[in-house]
């Protein structure tokens, strides 16, 4: 079930994102995540003014928040100014505009810190211009400033410190197809990023709660839906944490550009920051995430309870232990997490699998293709999908051989695809030639394995190997054979 509209990059709207990023690039900001964050400044500041002038239209007792002194900030004032006049104006409105009274929350995290980097006044005029010339309201495309925005954010094409790195869009949709949000629930994303999964699991409530006419004409509202129920999903639904301030600030934008500004994003470490004061403190219905890979923490900084019999800086593992601790009872989770979390055996590795197993129901292990995260990692990963609160009986694993795409930096569409059979297989754990039913004990007679191979047979015949010492020998004596026949060819040519 997915509601991104695939005509968007087609788009009149798509061509504007280009064009504006193509003038930050010649202007000096070449930096794609500074490019964003700065077009994501301005952004707001259009969009903030367009929906005060909205109110102002509705009702005409509201009194603006342009007001006074904040009148020289509104979108219609700036985009009239040039060169210095207009440098400073921009400059002092984001390094200031977190003081708009009014101004919601995630308005003002947005905006804590803000710097104007769009230092050439011609430069800054162009990009101005050509954010003020974006119909956001283009008709043919079903979410078109959402989707103006995440095609932006695609334009961040190298992977971020400490692991991390952008979920595709199709891996995201499949796993909330899996599991299944419903509206009421509360949903968390601990390592959110951009929030691609709160925002997917929003969209399929939205879908799961509109009437198929409306679906059938591409008008996706939610409208089966309470006004309490309403009320829960723009505030109360959505949480998302992260410990980096770019994409906390993009994570904000994306959410706000969705109607969910009143929506938790907050900078935040998951793994060595409480929250409330406590651990586990809140707890959620549903944990969507894909938290940084093959990182590490420092020891002393790593909250104590979450570290409770595990001993490890590794954040996959503590990150693992953390959506254990963080479901409510009955609550589910879809996680990716690297293959080394299957099949370690270390004492964490070894508890963090005792816990999915006898404090979780662990419903499936979906292993991924290696370059399922091109051109961003190569780490091999899982996606697994459990429910807290019953041990588990017997685990399904599934093998995706191809998810739509080439494998390599490119990603190309290919016709390839097992992620629609994975979804509809998910639903009865069907057994076939790349997924099977593992009964639990089996799994622990295995040391606990979670490996895929261990399990479904993949039809290759097994190849057996010479010992590592026989081989390191045969090295040895064909670089020995190498030396000589280079000592031969110096004599040769002397």
């Amino acid at each position: 079930m997915t509601t991104r509209n695939d005509n968007f990059q087609s788009s009149g709207l798509a061509a504007q994102v280009d064009g504006v990023m193509d003038i930050m690039y010649a202007g000096g900001v070449n930096n794609p995540a500074d490019s964003v964050e700065q077009i994501s400044y301005l952004l707001f500041l259009k969009l903030l003014w367009e929906k005060d002038n909205e109110q102002k239209f509705l009702n005409p007792n509201y009194e603006g928040l342009f007001n006074e002194e904040w009148a020289k900030y509104g979108w219609g004032n700036i985009s009239n100014l040039t060169g210095d006049e207009m440098f400073d104006t921009v400059r002092d409105a984001i390094e200031s505009i977190a003081e708009l009274p009014e101004l919601s929350s995630t308005g003002k995290l947005l905006f804590r810190q803000a710097t104007l980097k769009i230092l050439d006044r011609p430069t800054l005029r162009a990009a101005i211009q050509g954010i003020d010339n974006m119909d956001t309201s283009a008709t043919g495309i079903a979410d078109p400033k959402g989707d103006m925005y995440e095609y932006l954010l695609s334009k961040i094409a190298t992977s971020g410190t400490n692991g991390q790195f952008r979920t595709p869009r199709h891996i995201i949709n499949a796993i909330v197809d899996m599991i299944e949000p419903k509206a009421g629930e509360s949903i968390c994303d601990p390592a959110a990023g951009s929030a691609g999964f709160l925002l997917a699991a929003h969209d399929y409530i939205l879908e799961s709660n509109t009437p198929q006419e409306d679906i059938d004409r591409g008008d996706i509202t939610g409208s089966l839906m309470s006004s309490s129920q309403w009320e829960f999903q723009s505030q109360d639904a959505y949480t998302g944490f992260d410990n980096d301030a770019n994409m906390v600030k993009f994570g904000i934008m994306n959410l706000y550009l969705h109607n969910l500004e009143n929506s938790q994003f907050e900078m935040f470490n998951s793994i060595t920051t409480s929250i409330s004061g406590s651990y586990p403190g809140r707890q959620f219905d549903v944990i969507l995430a894909n938290p940084p890979f093959a990182g590490r923490v420092q020891a002393e900084s790593i909250l104590t309870d979450l570290n409770h019999g595990l001993n490890t800086r590794a954040t996959e593992i503590l990150f693992g232990k953390w959506f254990v601790d963080h479901l409510n009872q009955g609550g589910r989770a879809g996680v990716i997490v690297p293959q080394g979390v299957l099949f370690g055996s270390s004492r964490a590795h070894s508890a963090l699998k005792k816990s999915l197993l006898e404090e979780c129901s662990l419903e499936a292990v979906i292993d991924l293709p290696s370059g399922v995260f091109n051109p961003y990692s190569g780490v091999n990963t899982a996606i697994l999908i459990f429910k807290k609160g019953e041990p588990t009986k017997s685990v399904w694993f599934y093998k995706v051989n191809a998810d739509g795409y080439t494998l390599n930096a490119n990603r190309t569409p290919i016709d390839e695809d097992d992620i629609p059979d994975l979804v509809a297989k998910f639903k009865t754990k069907e057994e076939s030639d790349n997924s099977v039913n593992v009964p639990v004990q089996q799994i622990i007679d295995n040391d606990s394995s979670l490996h895929i191979n261990m399990y479904l047979d993949s039809g290759e015949e097994e190849i057996e190997y010479a010992p590592p010492t026989d081989i390191l020998q045969d090295i040895q004596n064909i670089e020995a054979q190498i030396q000589e026949q280079i000592k031969l060819l110096e004599a040769d040519l002397s």
